[in-house]
C-alpha cells in the first residue's frame, strides 16, 4: 500500500486561497482525496500562533480530521513587520518522512520548497505531490513536482 505523509503550509494556504476565491480551503476533502491513493501515515499542518478563538477552532478541526498541528508564535517586530514561517521545520519534516514513505504531498505555492522535492525525488524515490493555487505557486515548484494538483473550486468550502 502507499505510504502518503502531508505537510501543510497553513499560512501559504490560508492567504493564496483568500486571494484568489475569496473562500476558504476544505482539509477534510482534502483528506478523503488522498486517502483514497493509499494510508495516510503522517499528516502535520504547520501554522502561526495569534492565540485568537477562531484559530484554536480550526485548529481543533485539523485535529479531529485527524492532523498534527504544529505552532509557532506570531512575531512582531519593532518595525511593525512581522515574521511566522514554518519553511526550515516543514523541511526537516519532510526530509526524515521520506525516507520511510512512498509520496509526500505538500500544500503550498512557495518556490522555496523546490529544492526540497529535487532532493527527496532524488534521494528517495518518492513521489512528490503538490497542491496549489494556480497563479500563486512558483512554477519551480510545480515544475519540480511527480504531480502538481491547482486548487479550485472544489477543494473549497
Amino acid at each position: 500500500m502507499n505510504k502518503i505523509a502531508i505537510f501543510v503550509d497553513v499560512q501559504n494556504i490560508y492567504y493564496t486561497t483568500r486571494e484568489t476565491y475569496g473562500r476558504q480551503f476544505n482539509y477534510h476533502k482534502l483528506w478523503q482525496r488522498i486517502g483514497c491513493t493509499g494510508e495516510i501515515v503522517s499528516a502535520t499542518a504547520y501554522a502561526i500562533d495569534r492565540g485568537d478563538s477562531r484559530q484554536e477552532k480550526f485548529q481543533t478541526a485539523l485535529k479531529h480530521i485527524g492532523f498534527d498541528v504544529k505552532l509557532k508564535p506570531f512575531i512582531q517586530r519593532s518595525d511593525g513587520s512581522a515574521k511566522g514561517d514554518w519553511d526550515v521545520g516543514i523541511t526537516i519534516d519532510v526530509m526524515e518522512a521520506a525516507r520511510e514513505i512512498d509520496t509526500v504531498v505538500l500544500l503550498s505555492g512557495d518556490g522555496d520548497f523546490d529544492l526540497l522535492l529535487r532532493k527527496i525525488r532524488q534521494d528517495f524515490d518518492v513521489d512528490a505531490i503538490v497542491y496549489g493555487v494556480p497563479g500563486l505557486t512558483a512554477n519551480s515548484l510545480i515544475n519540480e513536482a511527480t504531480i502538481f494538483y491547482p486548487i479550485d473550486q472544489d477543494l473549497l468550502l
